[in-house]
């Protein structure tokens, strides 16, 4: 048997070795990874599916109201947000600029993250209407979704440079986001503006984990900005149906409350600038 030389051994056990590590390499190819995150109303507010459903009432608004606005804790495990506190708390003060403007509303507050238990449910909120004494309450949720997939450009991570120049992961971020207005007292849900974003890139093997955490960033603050568009809108049909139909939700006012800032003003306001036109076109002719 003849025996190779000492370069050339050596050649040989390198050859076999990276042949090795490329089969190996092939078994783990075409793998897929996921990461989910997400804070649900419905596991909030119904931790208990043993428990019958709350039975909703008709809803009375004692105008003017006192509004919470509040990020649901998160219900999934954990790892690295794209939504940091910084950014919820900014949201918070978005969403509460929507009804700040309301000549009803009296006051918006920003309940704090710890205020909320996972699960707390109703209780929980009854508790911050008698700590906050508030009468509506906004509760932020989102659920987002990543993954990551190897593609045929992926074979290029046999090579320590193809792993670092060659764009062989897909990547898909999706993102539901979501305002869900409650009334405390009756459990009643009011309405609700939803927002959603989806990212597609590629990336390379060595900056998947960097480009997945700058499109939960981006997908986050999109599904946000339709949300609270969404939101705005929401809040000006509410205030039709009202109109429309007073059997849906009562209207009160507390003592001491002229009712200057009611439901109904802006509609008051329209017919009277109205009538006021027709009679001084009146008095023209």
């Amino acid at each position: 048997m003849k025996i190779l030389p000492r370069p050339q051994r050596l050649l040989a056990v390198a050859f076999l070795g990276a042949l090795a590590l490329g089969l190996t390499g092939c078994v783990g190819l075409w793998n897929s990874h996921r990461h989910h995150e997400a804070s649900s109303v419905v596991q909030f507010l119904y931790p208990d599916k043993e428990m019958p459903f709350i039975q909703p009432q008709i809803p009375t608004l004692r105008l003017p109201l006192r509004v919470g606005v509040a990020f649901l804790p998160s219900t999934t495990a954990h790892g690295t947000s794209g939504f940091s506190e910084q950014q919820k708390t900014e949201l918070m003060r978005r969403v509460s600029e929507q009804f700040r403007s309301l000549p009803f509303v009296q006051k918006i507050e920003i309940i704090p993250t710890t205020y909320l238990r996972s699960g707390g449910g109703f209780d929980n909120l009854d508790q911050l209407r008698a700590l906050m004494g508030l009468d509506v309450v906004v509760l932020l949720a989102y659920d987002q979704i990543q993954s990551t997939t190897d593609t045929e450009a992926s074979l290029a991570y046999w090579t320590i440079v193809g792993a670092y120049l060659v764009q062989g992961q897909r990547n898909a971020t999706s993102t539901l986001m979501e305002a869900v207005v409650y009334d405390i007292p009756s459990r009643s849900l009011l309405f609700r503006a939803p927002g959603t974003s989806t990212i597609k890139n590629h990336s390379t093997l060595f900056r998947t984990d960097q480009a997945l955490q700058q499109a939960s960033v981006q997908s986050l603050a999109a599904a946000a900005d339709q949300m609270t568009t969404g939101l705005a809108q929401e809040i000006e049909l509410f205030k039709i149906r009202i109109k429309e139909d007073p059997q849906s939700v009562r209207i009160e006012h507390k003592p001491g409350y002229t009712g200057a800032g009611s439901l109904e003003s802006a509609f008051a306001a329209l017919l009277l600038a109205t009538l006021a036109g027709h009679r001084l076109l009146r008095r023209r002719s």
